[in-house]
């Protein structure tokens, strides 16, 4: 009983549970019998039998009913399985907005457009498009509030502290006051993440630099054109007492209304801000021998500048060249340049203007006139 009675608890069945009461029925018996007959009568005798059957009648349930139940492998749960909840489809009334009783298709709807790329901006003025990138910065194209094409110069220089921001910015804003003839107008100056910027107007049309490469030297009158229309825009920057000081090919542009001289007073305006006036900058090759020695410049400095560009765009070759730098150092303190393919009208004006010594050079008012005769 001891044994059929925690199985059939711990099976969870009837049958061991009958088995487990008939063992105690016959155990109550036996011990009722025994004290009413007393011990030598009969019937002591059957409840005596009955008490000892009653450990065999346990173990052979036991043996061959109990441990076959106990030593038999668990079942497997059988799988739950959720049958698919079918939601039953809601109706789309046909059409779209309010009332539609004659049941027109719905238009398609629109097309999911990507995220517009962010705008980059500087100042009021919006970046379409790169341009170009040369030793001084990086040059977009863009455009206004009012949506007129400009050219935006983003200097590679960073100008620390608010001394610096202000020297670049009165420098830029008096290279504003230089007449417009021959010269990109500059409209605007300004900072962005310590990086100056200069706004101008935007001439389309190559350099005369990727002119000569694409299609080979000037020749004849468009060679004096050029000549005259740069003499006078270098007259006109000297006008408010500016001195370029980077002339060169790629800083003269051939628009369709003509040639236009670029980037005048950003060397000075980056030698202000910077305090490194001292310091040689500008092209080795259209430099002129005061900037190679470091001595003062002065509008002579550009005077002879112009002539290597004009000899530049009559030959496609460097007036002074050289395999390196201190090559072209040399052959610009000390070297005469080969005049004889040039126009006539031309070969006067640049040998002046390309004299080692800069009070023996002409004015540009000198040059148009010399050129105009």
């Amino acid at each position: 009983m001891c044994v059929t009675g925690p199985a059939a608890y711990r099976l969870r069945s009837r049958e061991h549970g009958l088995v487990a009461g008939a063992h105690f029925v016959l155990l109550l018996a036996a011990f009722a019998l025994t004290g009413i007959y007393g011990p030598e009568s009969w019937q002591n005798s059957v409840a005596a039998f009955m008490w000892a059957l009653g450990p065999w009648w346990g173990g052979s349930v036991h043996a061959f009913v109990l441990r076959a139940r106990l030593a038999r492998p668990p079942m497997a749960a059988p799988p739950i399985s959720n049958p698919p909840i079918s939601v039953p489809a809601t109706p789309v009334p046909p059409g779209s907005g309010p009332w539609n009783p004659w049941g027109t298709p719905a238009p398609p709807a629109p097309p999911v457009s990507p995220a517009p790329p962010r705008v980059r901006m500087y100042g009021t003025y919006t970046v379409l498009s790169t341009l170009g990138e040369g030793g001084q910065g990086v040059v977009y194209l863009g455009a206004g509030p009012d949506g007129r094409q400009v050219a935006i110069k983003v200097l590679h220089e960073r100008l620390q502290g608010t001394k610096g921001h202000l020297r670049f910015t009165r420098e830029v804003t008096a290279a504003k006051r230089v007449p417009p003839f021959s010269t990109a107008r500059i409209l605007d100056v300004g900072f962005e993440d310590e990086a100056p910027y200069i706004v101008s107007e935007y001439v389309r049309g190559p350099s005369l630099d990727r002119l000569v490469r694409a299609n080979g030297p000037l020749n004849g009158d468009s060679l004096v054109r050029l000549a005259i229309a740069t003499s006078a825009a270098l007259n006109a920057i000297h006008s408010v007492e500016i001195v370029h000081r980077d002339l060169k090919p790629a800083n003269v542009l051939i628009g369709p209304d003509g040639p236009r001289v670029i980037d005048f007073g950003i060397a000075k305006a980056l030698d202000q801000a910077t305090m490194t006036s001292g310091v040689v900058k500008g092209t080795p090759a259209y430099m002129s021998p005061e900037q190679v020695s470091g001595l003062p410049i002065s509008p002579q400095t550009d005077v002879f500048s112009w002539a290597s560009t004009m000899y530049y765009g009559a030959t496609g070759r460097q007036a002074f060249d050289g395999r390196t730098v201190f090559q072209v150092f040399e052959a610009v303190l000390h070297h005469q340049p080969d005049l004889r393919e040039l126009p006539s009208p031309l070969r006067g004006p640049l040998a002046a203007c390309l004299d080692k010594e800069p009070r023996n050079r002409p004015t540009p008012a000198e040059l148009m006139l010399s050129m105009a005769r």
